[in-house]
């Protein structure tokens, strides 16, 4: 059957920030296979129905993405959008990322109803973000903030961050769904790099398929080579140290010359811990450079974990 008479039916969640994030690729498997059918089904997920606990206490690994999956092994979709940093490294047989697309800013950024900096932030302020990554960055800057658990989709954090009778002085959320949402006015700061490194994946949307040629076919006309190598760096870093959601740990990798940089971070919980490395590989065309990217995110995560960082991990068990 050729191509551009194929239907695709894509799962996505109900969320605005991910039916903006599915409609995108849709978008961009279209401009790429001219006439292909693209059909999208809305699918709940645990994560979506539990909204009243902290993430890291609702547990378990694909929190956002399991039932997606089982959608894909059973047949009822074909692919699976996701927020890449929401996807977990280890992937369920039979599953494969077969497109990753380009990355948009990976920064973080604070939304404060009284258009506080982080700079600008009092000793004390609460602090909103469900996210233990962010947390332990934000408590080794400023170890008086308290960190308040904040949940529900962009748009409704941002509604509790603004809100003049609200428990919380700021929040904390990516800056590429603030972005995709168009709603970039209620920023007050971005966070540097330095003081808040990224989830590994931030800002890049993987999609998900079974590991079968003809979709992997599909799928390879919008696969974004560098961001393809950089999260696949990125990611290896975060499942060589076993970690999900539950664990403050950070990377970003980045491609200047044909060099790719990576680093990486963990934090304690309560910030006082803070263990960072950084490290790179030159891509030599035709070698294989994902092999090389995967290889750099062991490498560093063994450096970060000769400097200590198991005593970290052994602490959050």
């Amino acid at each position: 059957m050729a191509t551009n008479k194929r239907r695709i039916r894509i799962g996505t969640r109900g969320s605005a920030l991910a039916q903006w994030q599915t409609n995108h690729v849709r978008q961009l498997l279209q401009t790429a296979s001219p006439g292909l059918r693209v059909d999208v089904e809305i699918i709940t997920t645990k994560g979506d129905h539990i909204l009243d606990k902290p993430l890291p206490l609702v547990g378990g690994k694909g929190l956002f993405t399991a039932e997606l999956e089982q959608a894909l092994r059973s047949g009822a979709i074909d692919f699976a959008v996701h927020s890449l940093k929401d996807l977990p490294t280890e992937m369920t047989p039979g599953l494969i990322i077969g497109a990753v697309t380009q990355r948009v800013n990976v920064a973080d950024v604070l939304i404060s109803r009284d258009g506080h900096t982080l700079k600008t932030l009092p000793d004390n302020a609460i602090i909103g973000t469900s996210s233990r990554r962010r947390a332990g960055q934000l408590k080794h800057y400023n170890s008086s903030w308290k960190i308040g658990d904040i949940r529900g989709n962009v748009d409704t954090r941002i509604r509790k961050a603004l809100d003049t009778d609200g428990d919380y002085d700021a929040i904390i959320l990516a800056h590429a769904g603030v972005e995709r949402l168009n709603r970039l006015d209620v920023v007050s700061d971005v966070l540097p790099l330095d003081v808040m490194l990224p989830a590994p994946g931030q800002g890049a949307l993987g999609i998900q398929c079974r590991d079968e040629a003809d979709s992997l076919n599909i799928l390879a006309a919008i696969n974004d080579r560098d961001t393809s190598l950089t999260t696949t760096a990125e990611r290896a870093f975060l499942n060589s140290l076993g970690g999900g959601c539950a664990v403050p740990i950070a990377a970003y990798g980045h491609i200047e010359d044909d060099i790719l940089h990576l680093r990486g971070r963990i934090n304690s919980l309560d910030g006082i811990s803070q263990i960072e490395s950084e490290d790179s590989v030159s891509l030599q065309e035709p070698n294989d450079n994902l092999a090389l990217a995967r290889r750099l995110g062991e490498q560093l995560a063994e450096n970060i974990l000769k400097q200590g960082a198991s005593e970290i991990l052994e602490a959050l068990l």
